[in-house]
């Protein structure tokens, strides 16, 4: 398969692209970042950058001044000046009420979408996303009915037939974090955290969920 990648800069895209290009038959052509005013939107492109070198490929950064409008009008706390962050430990990294407090409304519907037309344009097969069965518990376009639906719009969206892949679907994050570890990454090679400070917050759901000591 020939991909474009969605590489958000955090631990289940970055794994999820490595996972595709470990596959001798696949061929990565380029990568996106999506800048939605996000926190994060600068360590998360750094980490993409580096990712993206890692995979000799061009990383593309699509910015979307709308999509932060509307996702200040849905409430969502993931971009700046919009509140505290729910947090999270160990025994509840998240639920339904953390999960609408940082919906970004049809963020996933909208970034495959997005690289779907990268994809196209490059005459690429697939998208390559880092979906997984943890996070789709309370955030259902990260869920496999999620991927499955979204490869059908495409089928029919695109003049080429798109398909979503997600070599991680199937994972929850400690999967994720030991599939990292045999991958020859660290840590370090990832920003996962909702916050864009210095260091991680090592509070936020997707810190916690990201975690390497579980």
């Amino acid at each position: 398969m020939i991909g474009v990648a969605l590489l958000s800069g955090g631990l289940d895209s970055g794994v999820a692209v490595a996972c595709f290009v470990a596959e001798p038959e696949n061929q990565l052509r380029a990568a996106v970042f999506c800048d939605y005013g996000q926190r994060a939107r600068d360590r998360e492109f750094a980490a993409a950058q580096a990712l993206a070198e890692r995979f000799s490929v061009d990383l593309q950064r699509y910015e979307l001044p709308w999509l932060a409008d509307l996702s200040r009008t849905a409430g969502s706390r993931l971009l700046d000046g919009t509140g505290d962050l729910p947090t999270a430990t160990a025994q509840a990294p998240g639920d339904e009420t953390s999960a609408r407090a940082v919906w970004v409304p049809a963020r996933n519907a909208v970034f495959v979408s997005i690289a779907a037309a990268a994809a196209e344009a490059l005459s690429a097969d697939c998208v390559v996303t880092g979906f997984n069965r943890e996070e789709a518990a309370t955030f259902p376009d990260n869920s496999q009915a999620f991927l499955t639906a979204a490869s059908a719009f495409l089928q029919l969206g695109t003049r080429s037939g798109m398909e979503v892949v997600s070599p991680t679907i199937t994972w929850d994050k400690g999967e994720i974090v030991a599939a990292a570890q045999r991958l020859g990454f660290s840590q370090d090679d990832f920003w996962s955290c909702y916050e864009g400070g210095a260091v991680p917050c090592r509070q936020c759901e997707s810190c916690v969920r990201s975690r390497w000591q579980r």
